[in-house]
């Protein structure tokens, strides 16, 4: 993938789950700070989304820790255990929620 490719991919995903959160019934506020979403609970806890382009990978912090997913296959998956970006998000997302939660 190109330094291109990378930039746009990472863009549209950041861009994805804006437009998610802000469809959501779910009350998380987020905030894009150059590239870094900062994705906040009503409990205060926060999900942390960025691009990272040195190793073109999209990084996530959580309470549960923090996680590296690559684009492979036509779609971003988690570096340890292969996990869909999405699909791990939500999860991550209803657990710090403490509701189900979809954004993507």
């Amino acid at each position: 993938m190109t330094e291109s490719e990378f930039k746009r991919a990472a863009d549209e995903i950041l861009a994805r789950i804006e437009d998610a959160i802000d469809h959501c019934d779910v009350d998380i506020e987020c905030e894009n700070n150059g590239g870094v979403l900062d994705l906040t609970f009503a409990n205060g806890s926060h999900i942390i989304v960025n691009k990272q382009g040195a190793t073109q990978e999209i990084w996530l912090a959580a309470k549960s820790g923090g996680y590296h997913f690559r684009w492979e296959g036509g779609m971003w998956r988690d570096t340890r255990d292969g996990s869909e970006f999405f699909a791990a998000l939500n999860r991550w997302a209803s657990e710090q929620a403490g509701e189900a939660v979809t954004l993507g």
